[in-house]
Parts: C-alpha cells; structure tokens; sequence
C-alpha cells in the first residue's frame, strides 16, 4: 500500500530546477535512503513529501489518516518550552518512566540533558537532539529524517540505526552517513539533475548498480562515439560546397554532435606533496589536560604518556564532551596542558581543520581567500594557480568571486581544505572533516588522503570515513588515558555498552577503561616510556556521577511509595466499590512493575560503586 505518491512533480528555486517532472512513492514499511549531491534537490524531495512544500506542478498525494514524522533542518522548538514539554508533552512522570521504550529514547538521545532546561538555553546539537527523541516518542506511519545524525556521537547513530530498524513504520532518511544509510535502508533514490534514480539496496548495494549503469552507459557511448566519427567523416569527404549528400544523414550526423553532453561538473581533491617528515612528530611526556582550562571542565589526559609517529593514522573516538577537540587543540599548541610537555618534532608542518568555519573572513572573496595562502603551487611536474585548483573543487567562473558569507557550508568546507593542503603540510589534524560534505565530496576526500604520505589523526562521527583513511583507532573513555582499540568502532562500541549498563551514556562520566598498551616502535600510540600506571576501580569523577545517579533513582523510588502508599488507603475506602477497587488496582500494578524496573537499575548501580 502506497502512503505517499507523487505525480508528474516539478519544483524549482530560482532559475535552477531541483525535481523535474518526477513520479515515484512510498509504500507501507519501506525504507529508503536518499543521496546526492549537496543543493542537488535533496532535501526539497522530503518537503515535498512531507507535504510542507508545495510543488510548482504535479500532484502530491497522502493516504488517508497517514500520520508523517518529520525532522527537517530548521529549528522550530518553542524557545520559553521546557525539554520536558516539548519531548513529553503533559506525561506525567509516572507515566513515561513505566515505558520502557520512551526511557530509551531519552536515555540514549537526550540522557546528559536537565528536562527542565529551557529551549532557549540549549546548543544547537542539544535542540536537534531533543526534537529527534519527541518524533521517535511519537507513533508515525511514515517518518522522514534529514541529516538525523548530524550532532551524534559513533555510540548514539549506532543506537539510532538499531532503534529505527526495529520499527514498522516507513523511513525516508537523507544523510551522508553512508555507514547509517546501509544500516537503515532497504531502497536508495539518488537525486541528480531534477531526476530521482531509483536503486535496491542500501549504500553499497547502490554503489555496485551504479557502477554497472555507467559501465554500460559508457560502453553505450563508446558506441555512438564511433558512429559519429564515422558520420563526421562522412560529411567532411568531398568538396566543401558539394551538396548530394542525403540530407537525412547530414540531419543525423548533427544530432549526434548536437546531442554530445556538457562535462560534468565534479569535484576533485588534488594529490597534494607532502613535506618530508623526521622521526620524531608528537611526544607527550606525563601530560594533565582539563577541557575548559588547567583545573577546570571535564578532566581529559591523566599524567598521559604516549606517542605519535610519522606515518601514523590514528582515529580518536569518544562521547560529545569527552575532549577530542581538546586533544586536537593540545596538538596544534592552541591550548597548553595543565602539567606535563609536548613535544613536537622540527619537521612539523601542521595543517589543522577545526570544526570552526568562523576561520574564514565572510567578507573576503574566495579567490583572494586562497590567493594570501600561496598563489601558486608546484604538482609533478605542473605548476598551479589558485584559480585552477579552485576549479578542481567545483569553484568555477563566478563562484571564485563569490563573498565566503554567502557559501553554502559545504562549499566552504573545501574552501577550508584547500587553504590547509596549499602550505604543503605533513601532518593532518581533521575535527570532523565531513560536515556538510556530500557523498562525491567525501569519496574525493577519502582519495587524497589514501595517499597521504604524512601522519593523520582523525576525529569523526562519520564511522564509514573513519574506517576508510585510518588504520588504528584510540579512545577517550573518561580515565584520563589514550585507551587502543584493536577491534575499532565495534570494539569502542562493545566497552562503552559492557561499561555503562544504567543508562547509555553518562556524558563525561564514561566508564573506567583498561589502560593504554603501547605498540610496536613507532606504530601508533607505542608508549614513549612507562606511561602513567594502571587505576583499579572508579575515578573520582566516575563516583560522582553514579552517586548523582544513585540518588535520582532513590528520589523516584521515595515518590513511588508514596503513590502506592495512597493507593492501597484508597483500596481500602472503596473496599465495597468493585469497580473502583478494579481501576485502584490497575494502577498499583502499574507502580510496582515501575518500582521492580527502578530497584534493579538502583542495584546495579549500587554494585558499581561497591555500596
């Protein structure tokens, strides 16, 4: 049964058409991945379907009673709403904390949130995050997502993949997780050119048929380009002004010139020199790093001792919060540690990619935004200019003289890129490298960096990406240490699961992890001596928080027996009214299976802290 279906739909914004005379639908429990290029059409597609933007023609046809869920990328929460009224609604406590399916939910999207925090007072992750746990809560026949795990952690997506393949309702996702879009998805659209080509099969599934159309798309025009050479030549024989030839193979011949496709507009990532790099790239010697400043904010390197070494390609993994940036910025010298020293080897030369597209003067044109990096480049044997690279990234004619204000965030994501790889760098330090990239963007940034001769230390929500250009990961697991992770993402995923069974994810509080053991010499993360020595036990911080826990869970239990207190006197008044007394009881089920459900999570978290 369809739910959604459009007709012969066009839409446009401005002079560039975005869906051009496009028919397809949505049936009954599909699920379907959309991809394409960024400002491709994309995310007009799902408001079209959603119903929130009207087509310029074509009919839009929603079944009957169909109830959609749509996460679009404008923020629409109510800024004087508390989280509790906007995910909630008017649930009364006792009402959302008996099913476990919400508590899940908020476990595991909005857990290091007060539900009494104003709208108002959140991030923008934080917003995002909450209005994705109230369209979860809610039951939907259809729900449609663009970008969902934009502002998740690796540990979140994962929980979000599993939480939507277990659902019956239909899903339209758009996102450039090509990870998350093999997880979740069944079918793929790819919009391109106002069309929308349809494929079966998640990410890879699509990539193979999608090679398979080009090799006989090309093998198609391998054969035309023949003919046409052929008729070409045909007209060419002969004296210029002989006019026998039969006029319905010169009309021929012309389609086949007239018909010859413009080039592509396409993105490429050049392979850019690296300086030459010495042995020795980044030693920290018994390193104390807090996130907001020595003493302060979560407490991030614990009298850490570790290495990086030339060539290493280190991905670095951990909760939001849990100080991945910091380390970055320890790296690049932006911050200093509390205690302990950096060194760094005299052969460095950094190129730092921060999450912070402020770095660019939004006054200044793009070409003159690259040009006071260097306005020449030598590759090979050819030298470049900034004009030339740029045309390579997909900035071409007007779009060089374009003011950075008025970029698109992919567009200035590469703008970024490039200024970093012009100054010929050795050493990579990418903060979340793949926002606002589309998928062609993000393959030819994979390319380069399959290259990359130098050392790269990576942090990515992006575990497809992460995967492809590193070859070891490391993790901040809330212990003060670099903690390796032979098994990847799966393993990360594994500790993080085994470490935290109340709730998720408690934020800074991460569970304690065994301690970092060094490689061979030289790999990555090989200790530079012996390293701070191993903790049993929790930290101090991890106590803190369970005992916080600890003492919620004891508030709702407190609560709880009240209720059932005043319960069982009202049994006990309506002992004659058998109607009454059946709806009485019917409640004090409800609270004591919430108060079964609360007492294990209270000792287990006891066990933990060893009360």
């Amino acid at each position: 049964m369809n739910l959604v279906n459009l007709e012969s739909v066009s839409h446009a914004y401005g002079p560039k058409p975005l869906l051009h005379d496009v028919s397809l639908g949505v049936e009954a429990g599909e699920r379907i991945g959309v991809v394409g290029r960024n400002g491709g059409g994309k995310t007009t597609l799902l408001s079209v379907l959603a119903g929130t933007v009207r087509p310029d023609s074509g009919r839009v046809t929603h079944n009957r009673g169909l109830r959609v869920g749509f996460l679009s990328q404008q923020d629409t929460l109510d800024p004087g709403a508390t989280v509790s009224e906007i995910v909630l609604g008017g649930l009364a406590e006792h009402e959302w904390a008996g099913d476990q399916r919400v508590r899940e939910i908020l476990t595991n999207l909005i857990g290091d949130l007060d539900l009494a925090s104003k709208a108002a007072d959140l991030s923008g992750g934080e917003r995002r995050r909450t209005a994705l746990a109230k369209l979860l809560i809610d039951d939907h026949d259809l729900i449609m997502l663009d970008e969902p795990t934009n502002h998740l952690d690796i540990e979140a997506i994962a929980w979000l993949a599993a939480h939507l393949a277990g659902r019956k309702s239909a899903l339209v996702v758009v996102t450039h997780d090509r990870w998350f879009l093999d997880a979740v998805s069944t079918r793929t659209w790819e919009v391109v050119d106002g069309r929308v080509e349809r494929y079966e099969g998640g990410y890879a599934a699509y990539v193979l048929a999608k090679a398979e159309r080009a090799r006989i798309a090309q093998a198609a025009e391998e054969r035309r380009q023949n003919l046409m050479r052929k008729e070409i030549a045909w007209l060419r024989r002969g004296p210029p002004a002989r006019t026998s030839k039969p006029k319905f193979r010169i009309e021929a011949a012309q389609a086949l010139i007239a018909n010859e496709p413009p080039p592509r507009e396409t993105v490429e990532l050049m392979k850019f020199a690296a300086a030459r790099l010495g042995k020795t790239v980044y030693d920290l010697e018994d390193v104390t790093l807090h996130a907001g400043g020595p003493g302060t904010g979560p407490l991030v390197l614990d009298r850490l001792t570790w290495q990086f070494g030339p060539g290493d390609r280190i991905g670095l993994i951990g909760v939001n919060g849990s100080g991945k940036s910091s380390v970055l910025r320890l790296l690049a010298d932006t911050i200093k540690p509390d205690s302990g020293r950096v060194v760094r080897g005299r052969t460095v030369r950094l190129a730092h990619l921060s999450q912070e597209l402020g770095e660019l003067d939004p006054t200044r044109r793009v070409l003159e935004s690259v040009e006071e990096v260097r306005k020449y480049l030598q590759l090979g044997k050819r030298e470049w200019t900034a004009s030339q690279l740029l045309e390579r990234l997909g900035f071409r004619g007007d779009a060089q003289w374009k003011v950075i204000g008025d970029l698109s965030g992919g567009e200035r994501r590469r703008l970024q890129l490039l200024r970093l790889l012009m100054d010929d760098p050795n050493v990579l330090l990418l903060d979340e490298p793949t926002n606002d990239l589309d998928i062609e963007t993000l393959n030819e940034l994979e390319d380069l960096l399959d290259g990359w001769p130098g050392t790269l230390i990576l942090v990515s929500h992006d575990r497809y990406f992460l995967e492809r250009v590193t070859d070891r990961c490391v993790a901040l697991l809330g212990d003060g240490k670099l903690s390796l992770l032979p098994g990847g993402v799966d393993e990360y995923l594994e500790r993080r699961a085994a470490g935290t069974a109340v709730t998720a994810r408690l934020g800074a509080g991460a569970p304690a992890a065994e301690a970092s053991a060094p490689t061979g010499p030289g790999g990555a993360g090989a200790a530079a001596g012996a390293g701070a020595p191993e903790q049993g036990g929790l930290s101090a911080k991890e106590e803190r928080e369970l005992r916080k826990e600890l003492n919620r869970l004891e508030r709702q239990l407190d609560k709880l027996s009240e209720q059932e207190s005043r319960l069982h006197a009202a049994m006990a008044d309506a002992a004659s009214d058998y109607a009454k007394l059946g709806s009485l009881d019917a409640q004090l089920r409800e609270i004591t299976a919430q108060k079964d459900t609360i007492e294990a999570e209270w000792l287990e978290v006891a066990d933990r802290l060893g009360d």
